[in-house]
């Protein structure tokens, strides 16, 4: 396992886990899956996985609280992130939500607090003010921001009047949306930026195509995974696999190198069980050559999806077949 070097008070593995599907049966991962918690968290750890990622909005809080119970004894090695959903982020609100986030997850002190996405009303001043306060009380560590801009990521810093770790994004091979701003920004100040849906919910596993649709509505919702999508992404998936043949690892092995090519950047897929954890953190091994990189970021910049309204139609009938 690798670590990212933002000197944190715990280190934060270059692949973390991220526990969206902890409570929730959207995924399909079938009814059992619940009870594979506590053995997926606990092989995360023994790998070297420090890095936990949660949210309030996970299943109403039940995510955060099977993330808590499933720790144990790791709390202490684990960083562990979650999120408030800022439906009225005022300071008294963000510190109320933070003590009620801690309740949960079972934990003394948040490592990373995060704002979920930025609200299009309130301004980050008072968000931040509640977050420094919970920071000059010891109930969080660091601060962290979600689906924001760089403008808006920039404005919360200054809010804040300290760094604002990381900015967690969508970011993959199917979306290189990050590449163009926040990467650079990282890079230059030493912040983070937090993958999220790394493997664009399995788009990049090589395990679907046209007549082997995913299950679990979360995927089915995603137009991605639309006949013609799969089919555009013919090439990318292609180079995929042969940079993966290369290193002797699966497609998903290397989709989640590449991201951890850059060295401010570190992931957090979910995971089914436990033997994908094993894999998902055995990526963090996996070093790309400078040329393997460039390929793959040129393939993943040809991939044009099929978007916007000429894909809702579509995912109507998708939904109706389902």
């Amino acid at each position: 396992m690798r670590y990212a070097d933002v000197g944190t008070s715990k280190p934060i593995s270059k692949i973390g886990l991220g526990t969206w599907q902890f409570g929730s049966r959207e995924w399909g991962y079938g009814s059992d899956y619940e009870g594979r918690v506590d053995a997926i968290v606990a092989r995360a750890l023994e790998c070297g996985i420090t890095l936990f990622d949660t949210a309030e909005v996970y299943a109403l809080g039940r995510s955060e609280r099977l993330l808590g119970a499933a720790l144990g004894d790791g709390r202490e090695q684990a960083f562990v992130a979650t999120k408030i959903f800022p439906v009225v982020p005022v300071s008294a609100v963000v510190q109320q939500r933070a003590v009620a986030s801690a309740a949960r997850l079972g934990v003394r002190r948040i490592d990373l607090y995060q704002v979920h996405q930025p609200n299009p009303v309130i301004r980050d001043g008072t968000t931040m003010a509640g977050m420094r306060t919970l920071q000059d009380v010891g109930l969080v560590d660091e601060v962290g921001v979600s689906n924001y801009s760089l403008s808006r990521w920039e404005a919360a810093e200054r809010a804040l009047g300290r760094r604002v770790l990381s900015n967690q994004v969508q970011y993959n091979l199917a979306h290189l949306g990050p590449e163009a701003e926040l990467l650079p920004y990282a890079a230059a100040r030493r912040r983070l930026v937090i993958a999220y849906s790394p493997l664009a919910q399995g788009f990049l596993s090589g395990r679907y195509d046209a007549a082997h649709p995913p299950s679990g509505s979360i995927r089915r919702m995603n137009p991605l995974f639309l006949p013609e999508n799969l089919e555009r992404a013919g090439h990318l998936l292609a180079v995929l696999r042969e940079v993966a043949a290369a290193h002797g690892v699966t497609p998903s092995q290397a989709a989640l190198a590449y991201l951890l090519h850059h060295p401010q950047v570190v992931a957090i897929p979910g995971a089914s069980g436990v033997e994908q954890v094993e894999a998902n953190a055995a990526a963090a091994d996996v070093v790309l050559a400078d040329d393997e990189h460039a390929a793959l970021q040129s393939a993943a910049r040809a991939f044009q999806p099929l978007v916007g309204l000429r894909v809702l139609p579509e995912l109507l009938a998708a939904r109706r077949r389902a």
